[in-house]
């Protein structure tokens, strides 16, 4: 949460919870400051991640139109 806040000014992440605890812990994100080395570090990391698969079911994908 802390980093999509630190993407743009104008981004203003909806966190989705159904439980008020959880909604505590999203909201301690507004408090965490990461600098640009945290950034860096944190788009780096992203990089390594291989994504594979389809996004939705094929069920799902055909009522979409893609």
């Amino acid at each position: 949460m802390a980093w999509l806040l630190a993407q743009q000014p104008w981004i203003s992440p909806i966190p989705g919870t159904t439980k008020l605890h959880r909604l505590d812990e999203k909201l301690g994100a507004v408090d965490l400051e990461l600098d640009k080395a945290d950034l860096a570090k944190i788009d780096n990391e992203m990089t390594q991640i291989r994504i594979s698969g389809a996004r939705l079911p094929e069920a799902a994908l055909k009522m979409t139109g893609k």
